[in-house]
């Protein structure tokens, strides 16, 4: 099982907008990492795209086992089906992950308290201050 967390973060809503993303074992220790600017983009959609880009990384390492950890509770609830997606950039964004979803053997996306992503918002933080 592979243990991904995720985080977008946007300066302005929407401005400049950056990724990060961790993937780690069950130990905690990091088996990739994601850490990029993302032009400019709204928080959620930056949020999107980390999920995004932290689903094909999985599949590109042939993980088939994994749970996404997250500290947007929208983007959560919004994959889980228990939130509609009305926007339509963060739909196609839920399109493309529902068709990577397929890809695994077991998916799992769960909601974490800010402070428990601190590795991904850091990799976020570190390609927003890298301009």
């Amino acid at each position: 099982m592979l243990y991904i967390y995720c985080d977008g973060s946007s300066r302005g809503n929407p401005g400049p907008a950056a990724i990060g993303v961790s993937g780690q074992t069950k130990n905690g220790e990091e088996v990739f990492f994601i850490s990029e600017s993302i032009g400019n983009a709204t928080n959620n959609v930056a949020e999107w795209d980390a999920l995004h880009r932290g689903m094909e990384k999985a599949l590109q390492l042939g993980e088939t086992k994994v749970q996404f950890k997250l500290d947007s509770e929208l983007v959560v609830k919004q994959m889980k089906g228990e939130y509609k997606v009305k926007n339509k950039d963060l739909l196609q964004y839920k399109i493309a992950c529902e068709k990577l979803k397929s890809g695994f053997e077991f998916f799992e996306i769960k909601y974490i308290p800010r402070e428990q992503n601190s590795r991904a918002d850091a990799l976020a933080n570190l390609a927003q201050d890298a301009k």
